[in-house]
């Protein structure tokens, strides 16, 4: 079968020629790990929320997207202070066009989404400049290993999505107390990267916990405990026990790294039975360096959804092509699975039209 000219091979080409050999015409099913943290309200940081105390409603409304095709937990979807929906948008239209099952998996948010969901026993994250932003780490881990080895069981590979405002800030400071180098290459929802204020954020924090760069490069669970957030042990967790069975596709931008970088130290066999998903977006992104981070510690490959709203009849979703955004929700890697279940029958241009179509029916909601 020829390759969907929809996916990008954006690193390691031989494993993702692989992985996507293995993926095609295959049943995914797709997770969404939700949470909440205070590190997402710090001014600057994020684009989720029309301001700093929405981000508590975002993730759940994000889930009930997926599921209902409209939000509970707030009136109408969510969006950024430019107006910009949320990419769940994109996810659910992908899920719904190629029919893939969702579930979705709460990591700790503060707002309990208005849907089934399970439960993987974390708690809301803490500000990572508090030096001690996440609990349960370990125990929310072996939960998620268990909920990822039963779903595995269920179809021929898992897609995991996360939505978490404040997510790159915390990926930045688990991937530099494990001592990877990752400063000026994390993204961003805003156009205008904050690197400065990401790197004070994260500095703050390791000095609160007594660490530094480098200095839980052998102690992930603390790592995560001091500078990360309840997503990072959930996502690892699913991933570590479906890849037992199943190939994992992580679904997400230059936080998924954190998480590569989290199950290297935990159970590095398990990268071989992974790759990332993401946008065009991330991948073309000046300001970050997606494959900078990986290439540092492992070789899973990137693959990346060549998504175009420029000719977008709505401008809510001609802004994405300026850097607002970008990824989210697992938009890429939603994007990736129902283009590689369905091969050329759906494609970018088809993608879209089932997006705005989406869009104008939300919008309608209002």
């Amino acid at each position: 079968m020829k390759p969907n000219p929809d996916i990008i091979i954006s690193h390691n080409k031989p494993k993702a020629e692989t992985f996507l050999s293995q993926i095609e015409n295959k049943n995914p099913l797709f997770i969404t790990t939700i949470a909440t943290t205070e590190t997402g309200k710090i001014p600057g940081l994020s684009a989720a929320g029309q301001n700093p105390d929405f981000t508590d409603f975002t993730p759940p409304a994000d889930a009930e997207l997926l599921l209902l095709g409209k939000c509970k937990s707030i009136q109408s979807v969510p969006i950024t202070p430019d107006g910009i929906p949320t990419p769940g948008l994109i996810t659910m239209s992908a899920l719904k066009l190629a029919d893939i099952p969702v579930i979705i998996a709460n990591a700790g948010c503060k707002v309990k989404p208005q849907i089934p969901y399970i439960e993987l026993g974390g708690n809301s994250g803490r500000d990572i400049r508090t030096g001690n932003s996440v609990d349960n780490v370990k125990e929310v881990i072996e939960r998620a290993k268990t909920a990822g080895q039963q779903l595995a069981k269920t179809s021929d590979y898992i897609v995991i999505g996360e939505s978490i405002p404040g997510g790159t800030t915390t990926a930045l400071g688990l991937l530099s107390a494990l001592g990877i180098n990752a400063e000026g290459k994390v993204s961003s929802t805003l156009p205008q990267n904050p690197h400065n204020l990401k790197t004070e954020v994260v500095q703050t924090g390791l000095k609160a916990a007594g660490e530094k760069f480098g200095s839980l490069n052998n102690n992930p669970i603390k790592a995560v405990s001091c500078v990360g957030d309840p997503v990072m042990p959930a996502l690892a967790g699913l991933a570590i026990g479906a890849t037992s069975r199943v190939p994992v596709l992580l679904a997400g931008g230059t936080q998924m790294t954190a998480v590569l970088a989290l199950i290297n130290t935990l159970n590095p066999e398990a990268l071989d039975n992974i790759a990332i998903g993401t946008t065009r977006w991330v991948i073309s992104d000046p300001t970050s360096d997606i494959k900078g981070i990986v290439n540092q510690f492992c070789k899973v490959p990137i693959l990346a959804a060549d998504l175009n709203f420029s000719k977008s009849e709505f401008p809510g979703l001609q802004i994405y092509e300026t850097g607002l955004v970008k990824e989210g929700v697992g938009a890429g890697g939603a994007s990736i699975a129902a283009m590689a279940k369905m091969g050329s029958t759906i494609d970018k241009e088809l993608l879209l039209k089932a997006i705005e179509r989406n869009y104008s029916v939300l919008i309608a909601m209002k």
